[in-house]
Parts: structure tokens; C-alpha cells; sequence
């Protein structure tokens, strides 16, 4: 039931033991993973995502790796810190793996929703195995908008979100076809945007096939393309 069964909260001892939020645990490839939002060292300089392996629902296995820095032009409009967060696992029609996460600062509209794809067979440890959309796939400025995606109508900097999966299991991500549900966090347009005034919406989603992501200076392809996501308010 949803109000016993628990035991007291204790700290996850994540690799490294730094500042962390946002974490998710899931399974992918048979293995249990953790992904979070994190500092490179003991100061907020910037917030990267990290993963991890799990042993079990509880302990990490091994260091932590980097997967994503806000380094992109379109994620570093608003700063002091730039930021990756709310990363959530979801598995495309291909059954690759994508982490749909936070950009830009969460007290500004400029707050939005990205992507990064692992590449076909990709090791999910390796940061350059990771394509990230070429902006932001939900947010409330053209401006930064991934192109051919468009700015929401309603809200503004629309953030940290949840997909409503069958079971909260990426095995059962929905596939091709119509919309699905997920819940995200904005603001309503014409209101001051603060925290305080922040409201959880539902929306929908949608898989969008046969989209490139570019990367520069990288080791392998600098494109790769495949499934990402169109999101509506």
C-alpha cells in the first residue's frame, strides 16, 4: 500500500561522495544503472549528469562517469551555475537509450527539455557514445529551440519532467505511434517567473524518427541519427 512497507531513509553512497540531486535508478542491457545530477568537485561550478552501475537497487558498483556538461550555447543562456539536471531514462522504438534531462537555469523561463541518445550498441559509460539534441526539444524560446521543434504556447520554461511508463519500467517504454503521458513542471504565461509559481501539468509526448544530432571535436562520427521526441503542453 502506498503508505507502509518502507524503512528509514539512508544516504546512497554514490562514487566520489559529491554533491548530488535529481538521481533515477533504472535497468538497461540487464544492468542496473544510476544517473544523476552532480558537482565535478566540492563547488558549484556547474552541474553535470553522471551514471553510474549498480550492484543492486541501492549500491553502486564502480566510479561514476560523466555524460553530460551544459556546454552547448543554447544551455549556458542562464547561469551561475549552467546546469544539466532531472535526468529520466526512456527506451526509443529502436530500444536505445535516451536521457531527456533539464537545461538552463530552473529560476529563469529559459528552462528546458533536451536530449542525449546512446548510439546504437553504445556503452553508456562512455561519454562520446552520447548525442545530445541540438537544442532544447521543450522550452518557451525560439530562440534556443531545437530546429524544426517549436516554442510552447502556454507555459514557460517548462522543466523537470516524469514519463508515465507502465510499472516506472524503461522496458516498457511506449512504442512509434500515437502520444503518451508524462507530468513536467512550468510556469503559466503572463506570470512572474519564480519558483513559487511554478505548477505541475500534464502533457504528452511522442517519438519523431530519422533526427540527426551533430557534435563537434569528438573521437568518433560527429552525427548520429535516429528517434528523439516531441513534447506537447
Amino acid at each position: 500500500t502506498p503508505d507502509s512497507g518502507y524503512t528509514g531513509e539512508t544516504k546512497l553512497a554514490l562514487p566520489d561522495d559529491k554533491w548530488a540531486i535529481d538521481g533515477t535508478l533504472f535497468t538497461f542491457g540487464s544492468q542496473r544503472w544510476f544517473v544523476w545530477s552532480g558537482w565535478a568537485g566540492d563547488t558549484n561550478v556547474e552541474q553535470n549528469l553522471y551514471i553510474a552501475r549498480m550492484s543492486s537497487p541501492t549500491t553502486p558498483a564502480g566510479a561514476r562517469h560523466i555524460i553530460s556538461q551544459p556546454r552547448e550555447s543554447w544551455e549556458r543562456v542562464v547561469g551561475n551555475p549552467f546546469i544539466n539536471e532531472g535526468p529520466e531514462p526512456v527506451k526509443d522504438p529502436n530500444g536505445q537509450l535516451h536521457i531527456v534531462y533539464s537545461a538552463n537555469g530552473s529560476w529563469s523561463d529559459q528552462y528546458c527539455l533536451a536530449d542525449l541518445r546512446l548510439r546504437a550498441g553504445g556503452d553508456p559509460t562512455y561519454v562520446w557514445d552520447w548525442y545530445k539534441s541540438n537544442g532544447c526539444l521543450f522550452g518557451s524560446h525560439r530562440a534556443t529551440m531545437m530546429p524544426g521543434w517549436d516554442p510552447t504556447l502556454h507555459v514557460d520554461g517548462p522543466g523537470h519532467h516524469s514519463f508515465v511508463l507502465l510499472d516506472g519500467d524503461i522496458g516498457t517504454s511506449p512504442p512509434a505511434g500515437p502520444r503518451f503521458p508524462l507530468m513536467f513542471h512550468a510556469v503559466p504565461k503572463g506570470t512572474p517567473y519564480t519558483w513559487e509559481n511554478r505548477y505541475w501539468y500534464t502533457g504528452t509526448f511522442c517519438w519523431w524518427g530519422n533526427t540527426t544530432y551533430s557534435r563537434a571535436n569528438v573521437p568518433g562520427a560527429n552525427t548520429n541519427t535516429g528517434w528523439s521526441l516531441k513534447f506537447f503542453e
